[in-house]
């Protein structure tokens, strides 16, 4: 009689497919992950082996049986809680962690009500392998091997595995060229290399940076500052100085999109006072956020700075000890007392040690405000009674001043006590965006009633109220619900078109108009500046006056999308501005260039700290000199 050889497979080959099988599962149907064609979706598929087949083939290295069963049980726990942890993130920010965010920790403790709206009872089953792997380790069946393997063999699989990455990777950059040099967009680096892999990636960029202050000189900066002189423009001189020594009221709106502002929901209008108030300001219709996983202190630092934010963390959090030019370092100068009000801890997304690296002579924070259950909703404080106690502190405040209030109660996962609700839910399969228009009618509702304070407080008149959207609120994994709200289909260009924010400025005196200029919170220090009477030539910024007869119609994202009065570039393809269809890419490729350069040289002024390096009298070359 002949015997049949029994099929063994090694302890480690079971735990890389079942983590595989894992993985490729939740790409599937907790990532929005686009695929375009069958390369990209065997891409898709095959990016996490190679990862998985070194991490587990470490144990092929462990002497013994027991520490050998450990850590491959041990591996499979931590990446099941890595897989997890994207997966959280991304529903709730429909981006993937990154090593700076997971530093983030004191910011974890006042996500409350956010965070846990994200966790289903399902999501065991994304433990499911692990559960699987404990199982069949007890039980050990016959098929299961648990010894190691010889020399050679352990060789040739290494090999094999180095082999299936280089695969992975050429294919990969025969889809996208320069995958890992010119990809800013971290879908597109976890599509093609896998989250592991990109996990990776993400440490050897983050060792990278924390490299560059170190061995950054003043140099650095020549080449920088004399690209950000040549795209300085001159400002209006009839608006310049228009609104010189006024108080500046500056309202981040929390979560707010374009998008509905002079909407309806069943035909009660969602932002009935902003609407009204947009006809005695001036309005940027044209205008878009452009802040990464840093959100509300993103959009703060892009307003204060003039500069694009980190593609990965949050700048407040990872350079809060740099050296910053501020818009409020600059009011500082003439004479502004300069403050924030947030009724919020001091620490949450490290505002206390980054205001101090910004300028600001003072925090309104948590114990600033009277907080208690019956005034707070989410995330904390509502915006109404925010409001009225802000006015009170304004009161105090020597004039002029400048005050950056930032509001609360539109914020995911947008829920409202019964008596704040003013409209009704909206009808989708997303409770989220159904919500979301009754926070935004409450948000527009107590911007209604704060400027009736200020008028009655007589602030009002003395003072420009500056209105910005400060991110999203409704991402991309609701675009299902969208397309029934606006009815059509949401394409990368209409994702694109999405990210427009309301940006208002009243200045009593000054005439309404509606501006059609593309435009960004980039450009909003400059523009700020100059309508105070404040010259900004010479500062290092990227954005340019809105104002200016010379201003460009031409604004970058911090993922590499950008927008001009002609084109837009979004989901590796170009879009015609105005019909939002498919033109030749060839018309957005001559922008790419400059793209890349503007984001390189942000992120240089970031990383090196290279504004240490630039003094009164201009760029400070030796490094030892500015220490003396």
């Amino acid at each position: 009689m002949s015997s049949r050889k029994k099929f063994i497979i090694s302890l480690p080959i079971v735990a890389t497919i079942l983590v595989w099988i894992k993985t490729y599962i939740v790409y599937k149907t907790s990532f929005s992950i686009t695929i375009e064609n069958s390369m990209q979706e065997f891409i898709l598929f095959i990016n996490p082996i190679s990862f998985l087949l070194l991490i587990f083939g470490v144990s092929y290295f462990i002497k013994t049986e027991r520490k050998r069963t450990r850590y491959v049980m041990v591996t499979t726990i931590i990446l099941s809680i890595v897989v997890y942890g994207n997966v959280a993130f991304y529903r709730f920010f429909t981006d993937f962690l990154t090593l700076p965010v997971l530093f983030q920790t004191s910011n974890f403790s006042d996500l409350g009500s956010s965070a846990s709206a994200t966790i289903k009872w399902t999501d065991s089953l994304y433990f499911l392998d692990v559960v699987i792997l404990a199982g069949l380790i007890k039980l050990k069946p016959a098929f299961l091997s648990f010894e190691s393997i010889k020399r050679n063999k352990r060789r040739a699989y290494y090999f094999a595995s180095i082999a299936i990455l280089f695969f992975n990777l050429g294919l990969s950059e025969s889809e996208r060229p320069e995958l890992l040099t010119r990809t800013f967009d971290r879908e597109m680096l976890v599509k093609n290399i896998g989250t592991f892999n990109y996990h990776l990636y993400d440490i050897y960029l983050q060792s990278k940076s924390s490299a560059q202050r170190a061995l950054a000189d003043g140099s650095e900066l020549s080449e920088i500052d004399n690209y950000l002189a040549a795209n300085y423009v001159e400002p209006n001189d009839e608006l310049f100085g228009i609104a010189k020594d006024k108080n500046v009221i500056m309202i981040s709106l929390e979560s707010i999109q374009s998008f509905v502002i002079n909407n309806d929901v069943y035909g009660e209008e969602v932002t009935p006072f902003l609407n009204d108030f947009i006809k005695e300001s001036i309005y940027f219709d044209n205008f878009y956020h452009q802040t990464a996983q840093g959100k509300t202190s993103d959009s703060e630092f892009i307003v204060d700075n003039s500069l694009y934010p980190l593609n990965s963390g949050a700048v407040f959090f990872t350079h809060a000890g740099n050296e910053y030019h501020s818009l409020t370092e600059q009011l500082n100068k003439h004479e502004y007392y300069t403050s924030s009000m947030h009724a919020n801890n001091k620490s949450f997304w490290n505002r206390d040690l980054m205001y101090d690296a910004i300028g600001y002579d003072y925090f309104y924070s948590l114990p600033d405000y009277e907080v208690n259950d019956e005034n707070s909703v989410n995330w904390g404080l509502k915006d109404i009674p925010f409001f009225e106690q802000s006015v009170e502190h304004m009161k105090e405040m020597p004039q002029p001043f400048f005050t950056k209030m930032i509001t609360l109660t539109n914020h995911y996962p947008f829920t409202l006590d019964e008596e704040d609700k003013y409209i009704d839910e909206f009808d989708s399969n997303s409770g989220t965006l159904n919500r979301y228009f009754q926070t935004v009618r409450y948000m527009d509702e107590a911007v209604k009633l704060f400027i009736e304070d200020l008028k009655e407080s007589g602030i009002y008149d003395d003072s420009i109220i500056v209105m910005y959207g400060d991110h999203y609120g409704i991402s991309e994994n609701h675009n299902a619900a969208m397309e029934q709200y606006l009815g059509t289909e949401v394409t990368p260009y209409v994702t694109t078109e999405l990210q427009k924010v309301p940006f208002i400025i009243h200045i009593p005196g000054v005439e309404a108009q509606t501006i059609s200029d593309v435009s960004g919170q980039i450009d909003i220090r400059p523009t700020l500046l100059h309508l105070l009477g404040i010259d900004s030539k010479g500062d290092l910024q990227f954005g340019q006056d809105l104002f200016s007869p010379d201003h460009e119609d031409f604004l970058i994202l911090r993922d590499g999308r950008f927008i001009t009065d002609e084109v837009v570039f979004a989901g590796e393809a170009c879009w015609d501005k105005d019909s939002g269809e498919p033109i030749d890419k060839a018309e957005c490729d001559r922008f790419s260039e400059r793209v890349k350069t503007e984001l390189d040289y942000s992120d240089k002024i970031i990383y090196g700290d290279l504004l240490r390096f630039y003094g009164e009298n201009g760029i400070i070359e030796d490094p030892e000199y500015m220490e003396e």
